[in-house]
């Protein structure tokens, strides 16, 4: 009865091991000992995927659930005292199920064969909620409390539970470069006002992998990174709007960013970079990706065509790299930066090698991959790493 009266936290109501826990205690209640023991293991088999420990099973429901509570706590919008009253009584019930033992249910089962059993631990959920209130805007809240990576499908933002990426340290050269994306982070972070990025080089400079790197070193900062692709361009006033409340801050992350001259997704991301009513608020920023400065595919018949006036064309397309507050370029590495980031990488990958060896390797490698590049480089070390 405490679990059906969860309305501030119902959705909690809806998890598979607290439905499962529910109809096993209802089975009890209701001395009907025939589906007991298979409510029982039901409702064990749905806890110990995640933890063997309840508490611990209730702690994160209680960390990941996205009700309007928290949401409205951490907009600082106003919340009724009865609400108030309802959220701290709702935690006081958590704290009881959090505190459930085995043998309190085996002793009201009917049954003398071995059940499973999962454990406990003291905890204080209505001050452990109040520290997770007080520290919202690093550790969030909903899927965003659990995940740091995310990606778009279906109009939806969905965690990317294992995202690729290269830990900051490993990223060899750049500084220059890398140094003024962790700035213009850090701004983000601090809610100075950051710029929108466009990073453009050549392919396997490490734009991506850099993005990817800052995003992950200050994730526990209260930064979270949501890639939008191409074709998804077109939600991003929508994905800033369900963003705007959240007290964390956010990259939209837009990979290889290339458009051709009739292409629709051209003019939304324009609008949304600046002159759009639903602009990028405080806590959004967006980093992009490409091969082309001007991001447009242009022919010699865009620039020779039979439009009357061509300038306003021209002008047009080269507008968008223009609206970015930062670029940033990744050049191709020469031949002494290109070796250096080899015997990095030889290092970090515990590779015993003559210098010499190494470098007339990294060199021919080179050579066949059609130029130097730390993705080539990387590529070089990972193969001899398996001895290939």
């Amino acid at each position: 009865m405490q679990i059906d009266s969860l309305v501030v936290f119902s959705r909690i109501k809806e998890d598979t091991a607290i439905k499962r826990l529910h109809r096993l205690l209802a089975c009890i209640s209701g001395k009907n000992d025939d589906n007991a023991v298979k409510l029982y293991s039901e409702f064990v088999a749905a806890l110990y995927p995640n933890t063997s420990d309840l508490t611990s099973y209730i702690q994160s429901a209680i960390a990941e659930d996205d009700n309007f509570y928290i949401k409205h706590k951490a907009a600082n919008i106003h919340i009724d005292s009865q609400i108030q009253e309802a959220a701290e009584q709702e935690l006081a019930i958590l704290q009881r199920i959090a505190a459930l033992k085995p043998d309190d249910v085996k002793n009201a089962i009917d049954y003398d064969g071995f059940l499973p059993a999962w454990t406990n631990h003291e905890a204080d959920l209505q001050y452990s909620f109040a520290e997770k209130l007080s520290n919202i805007a690093r550790s969030g809240y909903g899927i965003f409390a659990k995940y740091n990576f995310f990606r778009i499908e279906d109009k939806h933002i969905l965690p990317v539970a294992y995202p690729d990426f290269q830990p900051l340290e490993h990223l060899f050269e750049y500084e220059r470069e890398r140094s003024l994306i962790i700035k213009n982070t850090q701004a983000l972070l601090s809610g100075e006002g950051a710029s929108n990025l466009l990073l453009y080089g050549d392919a396997g400079t490490g734009k991506s992998s850099t993005v990817k790197a800052v995003a992950a070193h200050f994730a526990p900062k209260g930064l979270r990174i949501i890639e939008v692709k191409k074709n998804q361009l077109y939600q991003i006033p929508d994905i800033l709007e369900e963003l705007s409340a959240n007290p964390l801050k956010f990259i939209l992350f837009i990979d290889d960013l290339s458009f051709t001259g009739n292409d629709d997704n051209f003019s939304a991301l324009k609008a949304t970079l600046e002159g759009s009513i639903s602009g990028c608020g405080a806590n959004v920023a967006i980093y992009a990706t490409s091969n082309r400065r001007h991001l447009v595919k242009e022919s010699f018949q865009d620039r020779a065509g039979d439009e009357l006036h061509l300038n306003d064309t021209m002008q047009e397309t080269m507008s968008l790299a223009a609206r970015f507050g930062l670029t940033i370029t990744f050049q191709k590495p020469d031949k002494d930066v290109y070796l250096a980031i080899v015997k990095s990488l030889a290092e970090e990958y515990g590779i015993e090698m003559a210098e010499e060896e190494l470098v007339k390797k990294a060199e021919a490698h080179a050579i066949r991959k059609n130029g130097r590049s730390p993705r080539t480089a990387k590529q070089f070390v990972e193969l001899l790493k398996i001895g290939i």
